[in-house]
Parts: structure tokens; sequence; C-alpha cells
């Protein structure tokens, strides 16, 4: 067969078949207009959230400097589950070799790390305003950001690295088939013939500290707000407080919902039909969804989106 390599003592996998969503042809056909539009809207989307915070000096806070940070990791997310899964609507079989499968999944891992640190960053950022507001310029200064940043983009790295790295030290000499549409870890290792113990073990770690420092810093920095919040006496006065927080807070129960439903909750307890359609949600929908929730529910985006339009002579 193609897709298999004889070696010395046994025959090696050398690409594998992503069996994608569904084999139904209609579901396909549909499902492909679907995406490719779901696609679309978010690299436009996020493509201008970002030249949006860019173009308005209004917009030039750390807050907005973090958003388009998540705005640019959400493209990487997407272009890298998205276009495969497309291809697979139109194609009877698609086949990744094991290395690209590999790269894939890094790629993945990378992307859906800084987007978790990001959001912690974020939440970090509205507990000052909120909370020490008079300390903000000290607590939030452009070396503190780039720092959060480059922290960000670094825990994204080495987070992919132990997946990677696990894998690549595995063999694959069976079955080549993936029950999903990308190169996820779990369906990886089914199809391994070798020991996946430490492959499965040292990402779990990994993960689990992400998500659980992440998490923390989220709900720890919102019980802070929230305090403070109740204690502002004017209606008005803690309507304007929380509603900075809004759009964040629906970014992170998207995310950090569907991703504690795939990789924390017990493989039992669910079907590879759910684990899929939960998979959509947080690496297909949620990075389109991003860019609307923070211009729609967020009035100095949208403040700075007609500012911009007067500009260009959108408006007269």
């Amino acid at each position: 067969l193609a897709f298999l390599m004889e070696t010395e003592n046994h025959t090696t996998v050398t690409e594998f078949i992503i069996l994608g969503l569904t084999d139904n042809p209609t579901l396909c056909a549909i499902f492909f207009v679907i995406f490719l539009g779901v696609y679309i809207v978010t690299i436009v989307g996020n493509i201008s959230i970002i030249l949006l915070i860019r173009s308005s000096p209004q917009l030039h806070t750390p807050m907005y400097l973090f958003l388009s940070h998540l705005a640019f990791v959400d493209i990487g997310y997407s272009t890298s589950v998205t276009p495969i899964m497309l291809v697979s609507f139109l194609r009877e079989k698609t086949t990744i070799p094991v290395t690209g499968c590999i790269a894939q999944l890094g790629s993945d891992v990378t992307f859906g790390t800084t987007e978790c640190f990001l959001l912690a960053a974020m939440a970090y950022d509205r507990y000052v305003a909120i909370c020490s507001p008079l300390l903000y310029s000290t607590r939030m200064s452009p070396v503190v950001c780039f720092l959060l940043l480059g922290a960000s983009y670094l825990g994204g790295c080495m987070n992919a690295s132990s997946f990677t790295g696990c894998l690549m030290n595995l063999s694959f000499c069976g079955p080549n088939k993936i029950n999903h549409f990308f190169c996820d870890l779990f369906p990886l290792l089914k199809l391994s013939c070798g020991h996946v113990y430490v492959a499965e073990i040292s990402p779990a770690i990994s993960s689990a500290s992400v998500l659980t420092s992440t998490l923390f810093t989220i709900i720890v920095s919102y019980s802070c707000i929230l305090r403070s919040v109740l204690n502002v006496r004017s209606t008005e006065g803690r309507k304007k407080a929380f509603s900075t927080c809004t759009s964040h807070l629906t970014a992170v129960t998207l995310f950090y919902g569907t991703v504690v439903f795939v990789y924390v909750m017990p493989k039992s307890s669910y079907s590879a039909d759910q684990v899929k359609v939960a998979s959509v949600i947080y690496t297909v929908v949620v990075p389109m969804l991003n860019p609307l929730i923070y211009s729609l529910r967020n009035k100095e985006v949208k403040g700075a989106m007609r500012k911009l339009m007067a500009r260009t002579h959108w408006f007269s």
C-alpha cells in the first residue's frame, strides 16, 4: 500500500487519512459552503480588528494591544485546522504525511496555548484597570505588556514542543485512519503501535499546567473585579465598570468551555462525534466570533470604527 514503508523489522505508516466530519456527500457539500464562509469571516474579521487597532490612536492601550494579538492568534489557530477540513469535504480520501500531521498538531497547540495566556493577560489587565486604576500606567507599562506577550508566545511554543516531541518518538505501523477533521493528539495516540505512556503523560501535564494557571488567573482577576464593582454605590457606575469585561468574559466562556469538554472531562462520558463538534467550536467557530464579540459589544471599538469611517469619507 502507498501509505506504508517497509523497514528491516516492521512496516511504518508514512501518511494518515483524515476521515473528517462526515462521509455523506450531501452534508460534505453543505459543510464546505458553511465552513468556507466561516473561514472567510474569520480572516476578514480578525484582520479588520488588527488594522482598526493600529490605525486608531484611542485604541493604543494595553487592552487593545492584547486584543490585536488575540486576533492574530485566532487567524493562525483557524488556518492551522480549517483548510485541511475544507479539503476533506471535497475529496473522497484526504491524506496528510506523518510529519505534516505532527506539524499541524504543533501549530494548533501553539496558537491554542497562546490564546489561553492572552485571555489570562487580558483578565489581569481588566483587574488592574478596575481595581487599581491609579497604578494602571505602572502595572501595565509597555515593558510589562511586551513581557506578557512574550511569555504568551513562549508558553505556546513550549507546550507545543511537549506534544510534537513525544509524537516524533512514536512509531505508527498499523491503521492510518484518523477519526477526526484534523491531527489531534488522542486520535494519533490510538494509531501508535508503540508505548504511549510518556506521550500521554507529558502533554497532559504540560496542558494541565497551562489550563490551571490561566484559569486561576482569570477566576481570581474576575473575583476581585466583581468585589470591586459591587462596592460601587451607583448602578450606572457598576454597569460602566463591568461593561468593559463582558466581551472578554464571553470569549473566555466559549473558548474554555469547549476546551475543558474535550481535554479535561473523562473520555468515556462522550462520543467521538461529540468531540468533533466541540473541537469545531473552539478551533473554527470561536476565532470567527471573537472579532464580532469585541466589535459589537464594545463601545470603544464601535466608536473607533465610526471615526475611521468618517475619516475615510464612508459617512458624510
